[in-house]
């Protein structure tokens, strides 16, 4: 019964915080008015030469001119990587831009809203919500509407249950005595309804996680994930490229300790796939 009431409380407060244009009402109008930018773009070219001529030089050319031409990751995989980044590490300020840019890559409004939504439960609240009060004025300026975005309750995807039974009861055994609700929330919430949601394929939000977990230092994590990527068909070139985009976005530091746990799953999947 307690185990039923909780997962209802969950339930209700993510259908009013986290689904759709409701999260907008829940932040209120003052708020999303006080974290808007002075314009839906990014710094001018100008603005920055103004500062650091060399920033600039780096951005135009390097970053923007050849970076995101590379051929390995379409523009909107980058588009995706990118934005995960900046709502992991709550940098919202450069959101407007690369909203813009993401939506214009193919990005639809809908992924947009899925991803926030993903990274609120890998991130923390906090990040989704300031990464909803950036969006707000690009999709009233774009004129997106609650008719382009997910509902709060959809059909779920299947649900490989033999493969999760096993995911739950090694999460349960090495930590179920620790924190019994982080265990709960992690089958409950996690894997058997926020990562079954259909707006954002399983592909796109295991890329979405990684790309969380490598701009967050937090590479104990990106085994799994990487590998539950790659089962969903992101193959390692792709894997290779967004290291790539990461190291510009998350920074060098952060992408050369997640990169001997790239090698590792590649080398591994490599045997394993020798094997068969």
């Amino acid at each position: 019964m307690g185990n039923k009431r909780a997962r209802s409380t969950w339930a209700r407060a993510a259908g009013v915080a986290l689904c759709g244009l409701s999260i907008f009402a829940f932040l209120g109008d003052a708020a999303a008015q006080a974290s808007r930018p002075a314009s839906s773009s990014s710094f001018s070219s100008k603005d920055i030469q103004m500062v650091a001529p060399p920033l600039d030089n780096y951005t135009q050319g390097l970053l923007l001119g050849e970076v995101w031409a590379r051929p390995d990751l379409s523009q909107r995989d980058r588009s995706i990587v990118t934005l995960a980044v900046l709502i992991a590490r709550n940098q919202p300020s450069e959101l407007p831009f690369y909203l813009n840019r993401a939506l214009d890559n193919g990005v639809k409004p809908e992924e947009i809203s899925e991803i926030i939504t993903h990274l609120a439960f890998y991130s923390g609240w906090p990040n989704a919500m300031a990464a909803v009060s950036a969006t707000r004025p690009v999709f009233e300026e774009r004129k997106i509407t609650g008719k382009q975005l997910p509902s709060a309750k959809v059909q779920l995807l299947p649900l490989d249950k033999e493969t999760d039974d096993k995911r739950a009861k090694s999460v349960d055994e090495n930590f179920g005595k620790v924190a019994p609700g982080v265990v709960q929330y992690t089958t409950d919430a996690l894997f058997r309804d926020l990562w079954l949601r259909p707006g954002l394929a399983p592909r796109d939000r295991s890329m979405v996680t990684v790309s969380a977990l490598v701009a967050s230092g937090q590479v104990a994590q990106i085994t799994y994930h990487l590998n539950r990527a790659m089962d969903s068909s992101l193959t390692e070139r792709q894997a290779s490229e967004m290291l790539t985009q990461l190291a510009f976005y998350a920074g060098w530091p952060n992408v050369f300790s997640a990169m001997p746990v790239f090698k590792d799953v590649f080398a591994k999947r490599t045997v394993g796939a020798a094997d068969k």
